[in-house]
């Protein structure tokens, strides 16, 4: 396909999933106390949307991914929480 016709069938999508993603970001700025390591990862992830590199999906994944490879022991929780809490602060 032409990027014309990449936009014509996906921007109406795309921009209601901004709006989203901007009005999320608007709650959590209004919301009280103090933001964990989920925010500071969405952050970084959202970063990665301008960055201009290929394989921006990969690299949102990526950067939300723990990257260790050795296995541990016992999940330190009953489930998954979208981010990895090893994510450096920037």
């Amino acid at each position: 396909m032409t990027r014309t016709q990449v936009l014509d069938l996906y921007f109406m999508e795309a921009r209601s999933k901004l709006i989203d993603l901007a009005a999320f970001l608007d709650r959590v700025d209004r919301a009280e106390g103090e933001a964990d390591f989920r925010l500071r990862a969405f952050r970084d992830a959202v970063s990665h949307l301008s960055d201009g590199q290929p394989a921006r999906a990969k690299n949102i994944l990526l950067s939300l991914s723990d990257p260790s490879t050795e296995p541990i022991a016992t999940a330190p929780g009953k489930g998954a929480v979208g981010a990895w809490p090893g994510t450096e602060a920037k």
